[in-house]
């Protein structure tokens, strides 16, 4: 299960983290965001130890999604080494996801 994840925690968490970061940006009313939920849970247990998961809600954090750019909901952005590396937006295949994360530990 992805972590909960505040603009105060960001940095520390996400861009000081010493393995890539997996970023859900979500609210609890978006219906995208509950159809990803299930794959998220997937992909937390299978990638434990080599990618953090983090979700973070936008009602309740507008700071990182604003510098960020997200305008829609759910935005996935991976990071690594501080850096963001790869941004999709909406609802995507288990498969799909695995592929950018594959790729983000290549």
């Amino acid at each position: 299960m992805a972590l909960p994840l505040s603009d105060a925690e960001f940095d520390s968490k996400v861009l000081k983290s010493p393995i890539p970061v997996f970023v859900d940006f979500w609210a609890p009313w978006c219906g995208p965001c509950k159809a990803m939920l299930p794959i998220v849970d997937e992909l937390t247990a299978k990638y434990e130890g080599k990618i953090a998961f983090y979700k973070m809600n936008v009602d309740e954090n507008q700071e990182i999604p604003q510098q960020f750019s997200v305008m829609s909901i759910p935005t996935f952005i991976l990071f690594k080494n501080g850096e963001a590396k790869d941004t999709f937006i909406g609802v995507k295949s288990k498969e799909d996801v695995s592929v950018r994360l594959d790729a983000l530990l290549s």
